[in-house]
């Protein structure tokens, strides 16, 4: 299987799609404030105001913005050639 070539970071990544597809809401907030908890004093600001920007964001701008962060991770090196 391909997907287990290299690193084993693919198989990271993989676990974690499957762990947020199948997490209730209630779950990933538990997972949210422990993660939370471990966070240094000075970035829960930063933190605080981009969970508000993403509360006010519709569902299909969400998705959006998932969707062009997920194209610019996976296609950096494409990007950069096609930029030079």
């Amino acid at each position: 299987m391909a997907a287990y070539k290299g690193s084993g970071s693919c198989l990271i990544t993989c676990y974690k799609k499957f762990v947020n597809l199948y997490m209730t809401a209630v779950q990933l907030k538990t997972e949210i404030q422990k993660v939370l908890d471990k966070v240094p004093e000075d970035a829960l600001p930063d933190i605080l105001n981009y969970l508000r920007q993403v509360s006010h964001q519709s569902p299909d701008q969400i998705k959006f913005r998932n969707n062009l962060k997920k194209i610019m991770t996976e296609d950096k090196e494409l990007l950069e050639r096609l930029a030079k």
